[in-house]
């Protein structure tokens, strides 16, 4: 007896409408939403207090293209994880749940090691904070994983934009 396959059709990886899906829709609308959430949160951070113009702006396009690769890898984990097919028949919700997790964990460690371990930023004292057993990361850098990927998946997958 053979058994039936565990998804039915073509994945993800080898459908065109679903690359096309990735690059032309989600990528630009996470690139979007990512560079107005990095302007938005300076305030946050101490280099908006003490970074020359030329720096922050260096810092703002830096950490926008590091977003739209951090969203883009977080979502072919996703796209992983939930064994997606092709997009038309993707299950969005699951695929936005799997999309946020790698995102907000890697968002975690990278703000650890690079407010405490590396000292390369610091938060201002305007930061919300959230402790997690003496491991204090910014609520800012944790919100944007949980907000911006689903929201631009939810507004990619609907036509037209």
């Amino acid at each position: 007896m053979t058994a039936a396959p565990i998804h039915p059709g073509p994945h993800w990886y080898c459908d065109s409408a679903s690359w096309n899906f990735i690059a032309f829709r989600y990528v630009p609308l996470l690139g979007a939403f990512s560079l107005l959430w990095e302007i938005a949160q300076l305030p946050l951070y101490t280099l908006w207090e003490e970074g020359a113009p030329s720096f922050i702006a260096y810092a703002v396009i830096h950490c926008t293209l590091g977003d739209v690769a951090i969203g883009t890898l977080a979502l072919l984990v996703a796209l992983i994880a939930a064994r997606a097919g092709t997009v038309a028949t993707w299950k969005w919700r699951r695929v936005a749940l799997f999309l946020v997790i790698p995102a907000v964990v890697y968002t975690a460690l990278s703000e650890w090691i690079n407010t405490i371990a590396r000292g390369s930023w610091a938060y201002s004292s305007l930061m919300p904070v959230v402790d997690f057993g003496g491991l204090t990361i910014g609520l800012s850098p944790l919100a944007q994983w949980i907000v911006i990927p689903p929201v631009a998946l939810w507004l990619a997958s609907h036509e037209p934009l």
